[in-house]
């Protein structure tokens, strides 16, 4: 143990920086002592096959050669939260509430999530998995095609719980059927499938018991804003479903989470790739909203489940996220240790782009026109009427901008790529 001992405040922020899974068991089981006070010496850190984290804690455990006996010793304090782990199913062992125990998944909402293997859906995913809730994913089909990697995300999500029905968006008997099993509805589909949620819609008319349904918003709030026409032509989109959705009479939440703060972080500041530019968009001083993707997708858990926010619009809006462009590369100076040079792309530039860039390729033009060179996140006032999640949540601790570039400093999340066709 003297070993773990010394690691221990190292390894320990590793892993609270760290969200997905470690392939590495001795770092993994050293990881997991050095968070563990008192962590019995029989652990071996091979053992430990398998750690999933969400937001610091633990979402489950896959142990190797060791035995039940052995495994339910291990006693996990996390967040001054007594935890005990649960078998669940074979050889995985699922962190539950001593408190509560098992009875607490039969409490919570049952939450079915579409698009659950893309980019902010395997958020949801594990933020719906990490509040306690009983999670479902309709996703496509596995084919003799299916990468690797897919496989690989499909057996992730069962192995931490996450049922998964295969099927496709046009298969309306098998959706409705599916949703006689749940009682709220989350889409997180890419812009290609907007229009396909009409089919959601119609499935949850016919089943007629989902208590919530939440669209694939996510981003600007987009009855307020008006941007150039390829990002116009998307929210239209949008604008149509949030339409039918009221006209239906269905319980809804409309989610604006403005920008994916590690996606624009990434894409921002291009950390993976070390260059000594930087491209600033517009004159660089517009005010945006960052909110890292784990918070993002724990505010609408929270809010699908939320009496307060059904049939409402909810901002997310936290004070701390509020960035401009050459506020968030100053920050990233401050911290790296290095100078960065500027390279401004006019407002002017932005606007022939969008009108002389062939379709798709327009669309990110005119949403970085919108977000960074006009700062229409920012352009509207928040009323007594408008719902802003960390003011309606303000015991919930979220990620600032600061501590999102902390993590990139120790665990950078990989850059991701928008889907526009």
């Amino acid at each position: 143990m003297g070993l773990l001992r010394r690691r221990r405040n190292r390894t320990s922020l590793k892993l609270r920086r760290s969200f997905g899974s470690y392939s590495d068991g001795k770092e993994r089981g050293l990881a997991l002592c050095g968070l563990v006070p008192g962590c019995w010496g029989g652990l071996n850190a091979e053992a430990v096959g398998g750690c999933e984290f969400f937001k610091g804690k633990i979402v489950f455990l896959s142990f190797g050669e060791v035995s039940n006996a052995e495994a339910i010793r291990l006693n996990l304090w996390l967040r001054k939260e007594e935890l005990h782990t649960v078998q669940y199913p074979r050889n995985k062992w699922k962190v539950q509430n001593k408190a509560r125990g098992m009875a607490m998944k039969n409490e919570k909402s049952k939450i079915l999530v579409f698009g659950g293997t893309g980019y902010i859906g395997n958020y949801m995913v594990k933020a719906s998995i990490f509040l306690g809730h009983p999670t479902y994913v309709y996703a496509r089909p596995i084919t003799p095609q299916a990468s690797p990697s897919k496989i690989d995300l499909h057996k992730n999500l069962q192995s931490m719980g996450v049922t998964i029905f295969q099927g496709e968006l046009n298969e309306h008997e098998k959706i409705v059927s599916v949703l006689r099993e749940v009682d709220i509805v989350i889409s997180t589909l890419a812009y290609p499938q907007v229009l396909d949620q009409l089919k959601i819609i119609d499935a949850i008319k016919v089943a007629g018991n989902i208590k919530r349904f939440l669209p694939s918003d996510f981003g600007c709030e987009e009855d307020r804003v008006t941007p150039l026409p390829p990002f116009e032509d998307i929210l239209d989109k949008k604008r149509k479903i949030r339409r039918v959705i009221e006209a239906a009479g269905i319980p809804y939440t409309f989610v604006s989470a403005n920008c994916f703060g590690a996606y624009f972080v990434n894409y921002l500041l291009r950390p993976h790739e070390k260059k000594d530019d930087v491209v600033v968009y517009g004159g660089g001083k517009a005010k945006a909203v960052l909110n890292y993707e784990e918070d993002i997708a724990l505010y609408t858990i929270k809010v699908a489940n939320d009496p307060r926010t059904c049939n409402r619009i909810v901002l997310y809006r936290p004070p701390k996220n509020i960035v401009s462009q050459l506020e968030l590369i100053s920050l990233w100076e401050k911290k790296t240790g290095r100078s960065f040079n500027r390279v401004y792309v006019p407002e002017e530039e932005l606007v022939r782009l969008s009108e002389t860039t062939p379709a798709p390729n327009n669309i990110p033009v005119s949403i970085l026109h919108s977000i960074f060179a006009k700062g229409e996140l920012m352009s509207f006032e928040l009323g007594e009427d408008d719902i802003e999640a960390s003011s309606l949540y303000p015991d919930f601790e979220y990620t600032t901008i600061d501590q999102l570039l902390d993590i990139f400093l120790v665990n950078p999340p990989k850059p991701a790529v928008a889907a526009f066709e």
